[in-house]
Parts: structure tokens; sequence; C-alpha cells
């Protein structure tokens, strides 16, 4: 393997960090490190798997990563990206979130071991324990009395609220990024975590916590970020339609998250690859020559699709976000496709596709209910003009008993000219 440095450098996966000093004590396997995510939602989401893919560069070398989640951060929130002051999460629903998302963490990390045979060495750890036996004034005496209200003015996150007429900033907000640093302290303390890696936009909050264990403990730690990402248009990775990208198939099926990188750019096809997939960065640069040969055939952008899904969700999952792709906008035999499919796969394909059920409509009611007309008399144009087909065959007979169509699976393709189809189950 390359050089930590070099690697996250080629991948585009480095912003800054405190001390060059870090990167030797990485390849050396002695730079135990953690991320955290605030539970404000039962899913992390795209924007989050940059994140886990710089943790993964580190496990690979033998570091250990400490997956923190914040039951206590989450219940303040963090000032960073926001104008105005957030409502609060109960308890209940912030311990249900931080189970949803180590569950998330730990299935990733095994999709990984499935197809790089490494061993990744993670734990979990809910910084709420941190503070369960502590009260407000052992908080002052272990954590503010260390920290300058100037220098804690100063960052960014805090500045920019404070600096704004219109804006403000609570004592709680206020107060966030010494939690976020006592949080560096414990770990450093109890599990000889040295390094945080964090976004960019959280630099202020991880050299509080670097501050803080040079005070308490007179020693050495680390910091490094990645980029905030956006892409070639400068709309802001991990958003589709102005909505996150969720890493639970519950929230967003696989197929979304392919059929988002199936429509990269193809000037950002490099960065992508390199920052979200294994595959060597030599390789890439090879494989994105190629693509400018012919960009038409989007060759390289299902390879970026593929192997994201294949991390998140294993290749189980890519595999049938890609045949839903080609089943969708290639000249496969469809009707083969969809006879084939088992239950499971069936039902995949419903989630990622429009579906109706079948409840005894007549062919009018069909195309009317499946959203490929809006009226019975616009669906009586559509027979008429040959553009609704069933099962790739076109239909003429206004009273069509379309019942014997349906396969083996008990499913039927409903079809309105090349693009627009629908899967109807009874």
């Amino acid at each position: 393997m390359k050089p930590i440095k070099q690697e996250l450098e080629d991948r585009g996966l480095l912003y800054q960090n405190t001390n060059e000093d870090i990167f030797a004590l990485l390849d050396e396997w002695e730079a135990n490190f953690y991320c955290g995510f605030d539970p404000t939602a039962d899913s992390l989401h795209l924007g989050n798997f940059i994140g886990f893919m710089v943790a993964v560069h580190l496990m690979r070398r033998g570091n250990t990563y400490t997956a923190l989640t914040g039951g206590a951060t989450g219940m303040i929130w963090d000032p960073g990206g926001k104008n105005s002051e957030r409502d609060f999460l109960s308890e209940e629903a912030l311990e249900n979130n931080q189970k949803s998302i180590s569950n998330q963490i730990a299935k990733i990390a095994e999709n990984l071991k499935d197809f790089t045979w490494d061993e990744l060495h993670y734990n979990f750890i809910n910084n709420k324990v941190f503070y369960e036996n502590m009260n407000f004034l052992d908080f002052l005496r272990e954590v503010g009395k260390f920290m300058t209200v100037n220098v804690m003015m100063s960052k960014d996150t805090v500045k920019k609220r404070i600096e704004d007429p219109k804006q403000s900033i609570s004592y709680t907000e206020f107060s966030y990024q010494l939690l976020q640093g006592y949080d560096a302290c414990r770990l450093y303390k109890d599990s000889n975590v040295k390094l945080q890696i964090w976004g960019q936009d959280q630099w202020g909050n991880l050299v509080t916590g670097t501050e803080l264990i040079r005070k308490k403990y007179d020693a050495d730690s680390y910091a490094l970020t990645w980029p905030l990402i956006t892409d070639s248009t400068g709309k802001k990775f991990g958003k589709s339609e102005g909505n996150a990208m969720f890493l639970d198939t519950n929230k967003t099926s696989p197929y979304f998250i392919y059929q988002y990188f199936m429509n990269t750019p193809d000037e950002d096809i490099s960065r992508f690859l390199k920052m979200l997939t294994l595959i060597e960065t030599e390789e890439i640069d090879e494989i994105v020559k190629k693509h400018f040969e012919s960009p038409e055939l989007r060759e390289w952008q299902k390879l970026l699709a593929y192997k994201v899904i294949e991390i998140i969700h294993g290749n189980i999952q890519a595999d049938l976000a890609l045949k839903i792709s080609d089943f969708m906008f290639w000249n496969w035999d469809k009707i083969q496709t969809l006879s084939e499919l088992n239950t499971e796969e069936l039902l995949t394909f419903q989630n990622a596709m429009w579906w109706l059920d079948y409840t005894d409509q007549n062919f009018f009611e069909l195309i009317v209910s499946s959203g490929l007309s809006k009226s019975n008399s616009e669906a009586r144009n559509a027979v008429q003009s040959g553009a609704i087909s069933i099962n790739w065959e076109k239909i003429s007979d206004m009273k069509y008993d379309f019942s014997w169509n349906f396969l083996e699976n008990w499913s039927l393709l409903l079809q309105k000219g090349k693009k627009n189809l629908r899967i109807i189950r009874k």
C-alpha cells in the first residue's frame, strides 16, 4: 500500500491536518482514531459516506476506528451550518437513531470484508457515557477551566452567528465545542485514541480537542479533515432534488443511489471514483482516459455506481441495482427479466420503479390508476394511437382482457411509449 498521506492526497480526501507526524503513526498502526456522528436522524447519508471512506483507508493500515455516536452532543446540536437554533430530539429518539447508525456502520464494514479480505478493526461508543456521572460544576472544572471564551468566540461556526445581526446563538450551542473537545479528551485518556477525523467544517471543534488534551495531559494528539464535496456544477454532493440520499434502504432505495451516480457529470468521474471506491488511483486514471473516448456509453458511471452500492449495501444489492437500471434504460428482454425475478427481487424492482397493485380494474382504469394517462379519454387516445403495450405487445382493443397476461410471479409490465414503465402486481 502507498503511504497514507499519499493515498489520501491522491484520492482528494485530505484537506488539512494539525501535524505531519500523524501520517507516520498511521503507517505504523499506532494511531487509533475516531470520527463521530450526531444521531439527528436514524440513518447516515451519502455526505457521511465520504468520511467513512477516509476511515476505511486508515483501517486498512491496521489502525482501529472508534465510531462515536453523539447521544450527548446530539441533545444540544452543533451550531455549524445552521442559521438558527434547532428543535431538540427526545432521548428515546436519539437512542434509536444511535443504534441504527451503529448497525449501518457495522454492515458496511462487513460488506468491505467480503471483497477486500481486510480485517478492519472498529468499535462503537455513545458519548453519553462520558457525562452520566458528571454534574455541571464537574464539567466546568474538567473542561471549561482550560478553554478561553476568546478562542471559543473566534471559531467560524460561532463567529458567523454572533456577527450577523439577524442571527443569534444560545449558550447551549455555544458550549457544543466543549463537549466535542471533551469527547476527544476522554477517548485519548481511556483508549489511546490519538486522532480525530472529520469534514473541514468541523476544524474548530477538532482543534478544541487537541488543545484540551495538550493542556490537561501535556500530550500530543492530532486532527485531520477531508474537504466538503460539491460536483462540477457546484451542487452539494449527496443531494438529489434537494433531499439527502440516505444509506438506509427504507429511506432511499439502492437503485436511486445507483441512478444518482449514473448521472455523474463526466468531469466528476475521476474524482468520485477516487474518493468513493477502492480502485487504485493509477487504474482510475486509465479508466478516465477510456471514458472520454466514448463518454456516451457511460460505462464508467456504471462502474462508479456499482462500486458504491457494493460497499454500502453489498454485491447482491449492487447486482439488483444494475439489473433494474439495465431493465429501465437498455434494450433487454424485459419480459424474460421480469418473469425470472424471485419474490424478493420483484419487491426490489417495485420499490425502485412506479408500480401498482391490481384490484379488478378494467383496462382503462388500469392505465389511469397507473399514472400513464390522466383520464379514460386520454387512455383511449393512447390505445388508439398504439402507445400502450402489455408485456411488450401493443394493445389496440379497447375492451382488452389483460388478466391472462400476468406472469408466473403474478406481475405484468404496462408501458406507454418506450420509457414509461409500470409493474402491475396481482
